[in-house]
């Protein structure tokens, strides 16, 4: 065999990583399994590569017997001696069996060889590259669009982005540049299989760390996140140093920061709240931008029932509950809204009553409650 073959085996090495051992071993079975099928012989061959020379022939091994039974497996005493007097029976004699015309067959198999394993190599280089990029947002260009899929290339990758991840309120067009958010990278028999999204609240909390340095740089810290993707997102933030405002840091002067990410997600509106501890102060900054009056904790429950003005009442609780159902998915509390006339009857605010606070009374149940969770 020509020396270009193991020319292209270190040039493979060298340019695509594969390693020269594991292509030489992949390319003796191949050449091993063209040799059984084209030629009549037993399991007993191997291949022999002469690196230097270009060559590779083809053996047979056969055990030295008194008796031959089988000559594809065997070889005579007499024969073997005749091959090195130093022969003994039981022992293994190698023959070449290398074919005239094996030349061809063996270089068609060496070429499916080297494709396949370059396909493999490929693929194994692509999902090490792309599965560090989990969890993390990925600029591509949309290729086409169907019925289920948004088809976007990331690069060296294709990935489909499926309707379930997409955003209703969204418009795709063939070579608009798009962000997603990359939810898992997998290694199938398929190849590397990239899972993205722009619903996820992932998406929203990367591009904060995009927009906002201090995030970044671990100064503010992402708490919570609750969105209904493309219509209203809820996010709290939360900084160790008392002199740090986390709120205005994610806003941004003017307002800059906030609205970068709004624009990236096409209009979604985004409320940034404080996060606490204390769920009375937690509770009370999520149901933003409503004024809540009073929040009663039961921590058993992980209920919380919250008094806002009457005239309040609908902008807590938000169009189609929106507010307080986002309020409630990033507090992690059940939020039971009641009017101040409400509480006042049932005794749950006296005349007093002007802020928040807090109490472990259980919320009472009532038909003019409001209960999300």
């Amino acid at each position: 065999m020509s020396s270009e073959l193991f020319d292209a085996i270190n040039y493979l090495e060298s340019e695509k990583g594969i390693d020269k051992e594991i292509l030489i071993e992949a390319l003796e079975a191949a050449l091993i399994s063209a040799y059984k099928k084209n030629f009549q012989s037993a399991n007993n061959v191997s291949v022999k590569f002469d690196e230097e020379a270009g060559a590779m022939d083809i053996y047979a091994r056969k055990t030295v017997v008194e008796e031959v039974e089988n000559e594809l497996e065997e070889i005579s005493l007499e024969e073997a001696r005749e091959i090195n007097l130093d022969y003994e029976l039981d022992d293994i004699v190698e023959i070449e069996v290398t074919p005239k015309n094996f030349g061809r067959i063996a270089a068609q198999a060496a070429k499916q060889v080297v494709t396949q394993r370059v396909r493999e190599a490929e693929r194994g280089i692509i999902f090490s590259e792309y599965v560090d990029r989990e969890e993390d947002v990925m600029t591509g260009i949309i290729q086409r669009v169907d019925g289920n899929f948004v088809h976007v290339d990331l690069g060296k990758i294709e990935a489909k982005l499926a309707k379930a991840e997409q955003i209703a309120t969204e418009e795709y067009h063939v070579h608009d540049r798009i962000k997603v958010f990359v939810t898992k990278v997998e290694n199938t028999n398929k190849g590397p299989q990239i899972y993205i999204s722009r619903s996820h609240p992932g998406l929203l909390k990367r591009l904060f760390e995009m927009e906002v340095p201090e995030i970044y740089d671990g100064i503010l810290e992402v708490k919570s996140i609750s969105r209904e993707a493309g219509d209203r997102s809820k996010i709290s933030v939360h900084a160790d140093d008392p002199d740090v405002d986390a709120v205005g840091s994610c806003v941004g002067p003017k307002g800059q920061r906030v609205q970068a990410v709004v624009d990236e997600l096409n209009g979604e509106k985004i409320d940034i709240v404080e996060w606490s501890e204390d769920p009375v102060v937690y509770v009370s900054n999520a149901l933003s931008p409503s004024e809540v009056l009073k929040v009663i904790v039961n921590e058993e429950e992980t209920t919380t029932t919250v008094i806002v003005p009457d005239h309040q009442l609908s902008l807590a609780i938000g169009k189609r509950g929106q507010n307080a159902r986002l309020a409630a998915k990033l507090t992690g509390w059940k939020i039971d809204i009641k009017s101040e006339s409400v509480a006042r009857e049932e005794g749950l605010l006296s005349d007093s009553s002007s802020t928040v606070e807090e109490s472990l009374e259980e919320p009472l149940d009532d038909e003019d409650d409001f209960l999300f969770e």
